[in-house]
This record gives C-alpha cells, structure tokens and sequence, in this order.
C-alpha cells in the first residue's frame, strides 16, 4: 500500500484535541478569514508557536472546509462590451474558482449568465461576492441558483 492509502481520516470533538492541533486549527481559520494577515499575527492570536503551526497546519482542517463547495449564480447583464469580464474578475480577485460560464443570447439588450465557482478558497463569503457583483455597472440581477 502507498503512503496516501495508509490515511485516515476521523471526526474527533474539539475539546479532546491537544491543544496545539486545535490552536492550528484556529489559526488557519483567522487567516482564511483575513482576520489576520501573516502566520505571525494568526499564531500570535491563538497563543502558538510558529514551529507548532507548521507542523500541524496540513494534517487538520475544519469540517467546513474539507468539502469542496460549489455555487451556482444566475445572473442578469446588460448587453454591452466588458460587464461579463468585469464579473470574471470580481470573482477571481477573491479566489474564487470559476467551473463553468454559460451565457445565453442576449435579448432585449440583456443575456443570462449562470457561473459556477469554487469556493472552498475564497477570501469573502458567497453572500459578500453577490453583493460585490451587485454593485457592478450593468449588473441588473443576480442570485444563487445552487450550492453544495
């Protein structure tokens, strides 16, 4: 057997875990909500050391982000040159990793666009990117139409 076949993975309660691996854990989370912006500060917060944060930092994660989740948005455009790729870059300044893009014929001076992203790496909330897209000129409705 590989080495990658030897693992395995349990759901164990927060507070039977030693406390450096929940530290780690706490840690990674205050950096993937930008709650602090270098290991130094994260570590610093939790009251760990860096030594102990790196050696635990890729054997946990929270239960919340060991699935990759998807959304599916549907959205409204104006049909006019550059609001689809103003909308491709929103989505990717935040990381957000986009799967698929269909787009419809545009009718009326406005297209259906429906985007599916990643987003198990992304630096703000699904809820945070809608609002982001919503305030982009051209944009006249967005929603989400699918997650898992």
């Amino acid at each position: 057997m590989t080495q990658e076949h030897n693992k395995r993975y349990y759901l164990i309660r927060t507070d039977i875990l030693p406390e450096a691996i929940r530290k780690t854990a706490e840690a990674k989370e205050i950096l993937a909500k930008n709650e602090a912006s270098t290991v130094n500060e994260a570590v610093e917060k939790v009251g760990l050391s860096r030594s102990a944060f790196y050696k635990y930092k890729n054997g946990i994660q929270t239960l919340g982000s060991a699935a990759t989740k998807i959304i599916t948005i549907s959205l409204l455009l104006e049909h006019k040159l550059g609001i689809l790729s103003q909308v491709i870059q929103s989505i990717s300044e935040v990381d957000g990793n986009i799967l698929t893009i269909n787009q419809s014929i545009p009718l009326q001076g406005v297209a259906n666009v429906t985007i599916s992203i990643e987003t198990v790496n992304m630096q703000v909330d699904p809820e945070k990117l809608l609002e982001q897209l919503n305030q982009l000129r051209g944009v006249k409705k967005i929603e989400i139409v699918g997650s898992n």
